[in-house]
C-alpha cells in the first residue's frame, strides 16, 4: 500500500498496531498505540508538507498535480501498475508543456514532480517501518 500509492498503506499498519493494543489491553500495547499515532500523525503532516513544498518552489500547481493523479488513476488500470507512474509522468509533461510552450521548462517541472512523488513515497514508507518498529518493540517488551 505504500509504494502503490492508491491503497491506504499507513491507515492498514496503524489499524494493525490499534487491533493488537485492544487485544492486548496492556500499559505497553497503550504507549506503543500512543507512540505509533504520533509517528503517523508527523508522518502525514511531513507527506503532505515537503513534497508539496518543493513541487510549488518549481511551479507545478496544485490543478497540475491533481490532473496528473487522476491520469495516473486511469493509467493503472489501463496498463496495470506501471500505468500509473507512466500516466503521472506524461500527465505532468504534457500540462506544463501546454502551460509554458517550453520542453525544457516542462522536463524540469516533471523531474520535480518526479522527485516529490519519490520523496513521498520515502516519507511513507519510513513512516510505516518506524510503526511498525515500535510494534515490534511493544511486542518485545510485552513477552519478556
Amino acid at each position: 500500500g505504500i509504494v502503490v500509492p492508491i491503497l491506504p498503506g499507513l491507515v492498514i499498519v496503524w489499524l494493525a498496531t490499534l487491533v493488537w493494543a485492544l487485544e492486548g489491553q496492556t500499559s505497553t500495547s497503550w504507549v506503543v498505540l500512543a507512540i505509533a499515532t504520533g509517528v503517523y500523525a508527523g508522518g502525514l503532516v511531513a507527506q503532505y508538507f515537503f513534497p508539496g513544498r518543493r513541487m510549488k518552489a518549481a511551479g507545478v500547481s496544485t490543478t497540475t498535480v491533481v490532473i496528473a493523479l487522476i491520469v495516473a488513476v486511469i493509467g493503472f488500470f489501463v496498463i496495470p501498475v506501471v500505468g500509473a507512474p507512466i500516466g503521472f509522468v506524461a500527465a505532468i509533461y504534457l500540462i506544463e508543456q501546454a502551460r509554458h510552450r517550453d520542453p525544457a521548462r516542462a522536463r524540469a517541472a516533471t523531474g520535480q514532480a518526479v522527485r516529490a512523488v519519490a520523496l513521498n513515497i520515502g516519507i511513507e514508507l519510513a513512516t510505516g517501518l518506524s510503526i511498525m518498529t515500535t510494534w515490534g518493540v511493544g511486542v518485545w517488551l510485552s513477552r519478556a
